[in-house]
């Protein structure tokens, strides 16, 4: 299936990578309109997802310092990817000996809306099914999931275990039934299809500076495009030891990957973002 890279969630991504201002300054709309435009999306999609963010509360309508309409992050839309970040550039090497974390959870029928809430949120997380209303994790995501839980005030109906895998199945064989290994590979191999001959490519032409680079404009769009796909990946994957994994699993070159052409490209294409 081919990459499909929608104005809200490269406006999201945008902000991810080079809209978090320490003084929390706004990014104009023209700014905007000119970022998202070298990205493919015209000015009236630009405006309208934008719009769309502002109404989920992810965007502040403010002035910039030079008094030009613009958007801020909201302390939920700055939390969000704050927390992003450490699935996203920081995942530590899973091991075995990090056991698991189980949730379980039960909903009152009068709030029973709040069970999809924690479907949703549990499999967004990485969670696979171990049984009928019983969750599985890597026991490395226990600290993100208790913090996730807490702030969207679903705490009360969760419980977390932590444990290890017993039996009667082998681990490796169990895994392969709480989570759907074939669909994740095939998300990385897509990733790889559409990011690493660029990776090759800037490896063969060097930075922005050198002899027959690409400009900075060149470095933001392929950085951009990188992590608008990249930053769905960590949370389709949990994070399995790679004991597990079947052989040739595509994740760990995907990982070399994104990790390359983030250390090639992000400062670079910041030149862009915000050009002397």
């Amino acid at each position: 299936m081919a990459e499909q890279h929608t104005p809200r969630s490269l406006i999201v991504t945008l902000y991810g990578a080079y809209g978090r201002m320490p003084d929390g300054a706004p990014l104009a709309v023209a700014e905007l309109v000119r970022l998202l435009g070298a990205l493919g999306v015209d000015a009236p999609s630009v405006r309208s997802s934008v719009s769309r963010l502002k109404r989920r509360g992810l965007l502040i309508a403010e002035r910039t310092p030079e008094g030009a309409a613009g958007y801020a992050l909201s302390a939920d839309a700055r939390q969000l990817l704050d927390d992003g970040d450490r699935r996203i550039y920081g995942r530590p090497v899973p091991r075995l000996s990090d056991g698991w974390v189980l949730a379980v959870f039960s909903v009152p029928e009068a709030e029973r809306h709040k069970r999809h809430q924690l479907r949703s949120r549990l499999a967004r997380l990485g969670f696979g099914t171990a049984a009928p209303g019983v969750w599985i994790a890597p026991g490395h995501l226990y600290e993100e999931t208790r913090h996730v839980l807490e702030r969207l005030r679903l705490d009360p109906y969760v419980d977390l275990f932590r444990g290890e895998h017993l039996g009667f199945a082998a681990t490796a064989e169990a895994v392969g039934r709480w989570w759907d290994l074939g669909e994740i590979a095939a998300l990385h191999t897509e990733f790889l299809k559409a990011h690493e001959p660029v990776l090759r490519r800037w490896e063969t032409h060097g930075p922005p500076d050198g002899p027959g680079a690409g400009s900075a404009e060149d470095a933001y769009r392929d950085y951009s495009l990188a992590l608008d796909s990249w930053r769905q990946l960590p949370y389709a994957d949990p994070g399995l030891p790679v004991e597990l994994l079947p052989r040739g699993w595509p994740g760990g070159r995907s990982v070399e990957v994104f990790s390359a052409l983030h250390a090639q490209l992000r400062d670079a294409g910041a030149e862009f973002v915000r050009p002397a």
